[in-house]
């Protein structure tokens, strides 16, 4: 099954060098280059690919607001969206995952780590490296103040539909564990654990799992802490 990938970007020669990297997969092809989120929105919408790799400061409209524009449309619940980043802390992370991107990367990742990165957020699986996710629990630690108490705003109610189990499980995602690392954790079967993430996002309305992670802070169930 071939990866369709869509790139957004302002910069053509980034784009350039992101195509040829990317067609030079025997498992992946690029659909679709846009200059600018308004861009990479509609041809979202035209070519449906299977990820975006979505720059998050962009002239005109962002990868931001166009990332928000794909995960509302229900035609388009099935894409993912990587968002590209200068610097892997930046400013707008935690709203892009919040919008529902999958994840996000360095623009000075490796060559394989960007290939990777498309095929983990193809397969639904989080982007949220060791030091993203710390770096996402700075940006939670700084925001704190002037966000309020903490979950406001989130759904109570679905939050209280999980069990104990699906509960355990989302904290344990919230601390960035991959599956095989909570099976083992709870001594279950990898599978079991799979089984529980899914349930946990269906009940949340979560697109996939780096959701799972923001809910798992926005609740309070994970809190950051020190080093």
């Amino acid at each position: 099954m071939t990866i369709r990938v869509l790139l957004a970007d302002d910069q053509a020669l980034l784009r350039s060098a992101f195509r040829v990297l990317v067609d030079s997969e025997p498992d992946m092809e690029v659909v679709g280059e846009a200059a600018d989120g308004a861009q990479a929105a509609a041809l979202a919408r035209s070519e449906r690919p299977d990820v975006v790799l979505m720059d998050i400061r962009m002239p005109g409209t962002d990868g931001l607001a166009a990332t928000r524009a794909i995960t509302a449309d229900p035609e388009l619940a099935d894409v993912r969206i990587v968002m590209l980043t200068t610097f892997e802390i930046d400013e707008y992370v935690v709203e892009s995952l919040r919008a529902g991107a999958s994840g996000f990367l360095g623009k000075g990742a490796e060559p394989e780590e960007l290939l990777g990165a498309i095929r983990i957020a193809h397969a639904g699986e989080a982007l949220l490296s060791p030091a993203a996710t710390k770096g996402l629990i700075a940006t939670f630690l700084a925001q704190s103040a002037a966000a309020g108490p903490v979950g406001a705003g989130v759904d109570a109610e679905r939050l209280a539909a999980l069990t104990a189990r699906e509960r355990e499980v989302l904290v344990l995602v919230g601390g960035g564990l991959s599956n095989d690392e909570i099976a083992e954790r709870l001594d279950v079967s990898p599978l079991t654990v799979k089984t529980h993430v899914n349930r946990t996002m269906s009940k949340l309305g979560a697109r996939d799992r780096a959701q799972l992670v923001v809910t798992a802070y926005e609740t309070g169930l994970v809190r950051p802490r020190g080093d």
